[in-house]
């Protein structure tokens, strides 16, 4: 037997497990007649065979075009296979948004947004979609490789599951990615560091793991929020290399120290949240550089040490949380003197009560 086959094999029984287990389990919880509906088991059967179809690279849909329809141009043709794919990924649309994804005229499809080729000003092209707080369930097939002309790709607020599909690397104009507050799993998705026009990266509130490539912070991004999910790295020396002007890394299990690169950030960086980490340093005397910061949210780590006088460079900030961490020793007058100050939150350890502001 092939290895395909005997995978194949696998799948197949330990899907035919699961179901077993499933449906003794809702009986035993719901005394003997918890029985789960046909929707249920579809819907626990797509869970699992989605998660064997990434593991095998093969998470595509069969997508056949009608001869007798008819599209401007090669553009939209693929659209539509790459937007009928789609179609057939999606287990459950509460809101019936994609109802109206029928026939040719892909632009006329809700969510889907039209625009003048950047390459050929007399052909649409498909140039966004947004089906943000669709409470959609499904995923992602490769097809939407298909949109290479795609800058925006919203989808906040979900039930989206699986990985970001490999072929997204040929999404060479995508400006935004936003697949926050969904299900999406798995390790940091890669392919996002293949797209040359990104600016915009949003992957909270999801159940991404393991660590974060370090070369994510080489990259020419504006926004990074990759918080709220399980990700466990360290973070690298070359944080400061990053041009944001907002990142959110909070709610992760981060290790090491807050690097001194940050210092590196001081033209361009305007907020940055590390809340409940794990981070465990002193804070390093370069956060003063950072003069046009007005959020800067450290809070729920272990950061040690006094902070430093340094603050004091930091003259935009409105917003300065310190608080619940190891912090001690005495607060530094300068920050009474940040002329843009509205709250500083700081740890019981400085003369003061816990959580107080100044």
């Amino acid at each position: 037997m092939s290895s395909k086959k005997n995978s194949t094999f696998i799948c197949c029984f330990l899907l035919a497990f699961s179901i077993t287990f499933i449906f003794c389990y809702s009986s035993a919880i719901n005394g003997g007649d918890g029985w789960l509906t046909d929707g249920e088991v579809s819907y626990i059967l797509q869970r699992q065979l989605l998660h064997y179809r990434d593991e095998l690279a093969g998470r595509g849909e069969n997508v056949s075009v009608d001869p007798t329809l008819g599209f401007e141009n090669p553009r939209l043709r693929n659209a539509y296979i790459a937007l009928q794919a789609w179609k057939q990924a999606i287990i459950s649309d509460p809101q019936n948004l994609t109802v109206d994804w029928t026939g040719s005229g892909v632009c006329n499809y809700t969510g889907v947004f039209c625009a003048p080729a950047p390459d050929n000003r007399s052909e649409l092209t498909v140039a966004g979609i947004d089906l943000n707080h669709g409470d959609i369930a499904g995923y992602l097939p490769e097809e939407l490789g298909l949109l290479t002309d795609l800058a925006l790709f919203h989808l906040n607020s979900n039930r989206f599951c699986g990985t970001v599909p490999k072929k997204f690397r040929n999404l060479k104009l995508l400006f935004e990615l936003d697949l926050s507050n969904n299900r999406f799993a798995g390790i940091f998705p890669h392919v996002v560091l293949k797209l040359p026009k990104l600016k915009f990266l949003d992957i909270r509130f999801n159940e991404f793991e393991g660590g974060v490539p370090k070369e994510l912070f080489d990259k020419d991004l504006d926004a990074v929020f990759i918080n709220h999910n399980r990700f466990m790295f360290e973070i690298p020396d070359n944080f400061g290399n990053s041009p944001v002007s907002v990142i959110v890394l909070g709610h992760n299990k981060f290790d090491g120290c807050l690097p001194a690169s940050i210092g590196n950030m001081s033209n361009t960086l305007n907020e940055i949240i590390m809340m409940n980490n794990g981070l465990r340093s002193c804070v390093p005397e370069e956060i003063g550089l950072l003069k046009e910061v007005t959020v800067f949210d450290v809070s729920f780590n272990e950061l040690m040490g006094q902070l430093p006088e340094s603050v004091s460079g930091m003259v935009n900030v409105e917003q300065l949380n310190v608080a619940h961490n190891f912090l001690s020793g005495r607060i530094p007058e300068s920050v009474c003197r940040l002329p843009k100050l509205v709250n500083f939150t700081f740890e019981e350890l400085f003369a003061g009560k816990a959580g107080a502001k100044v």
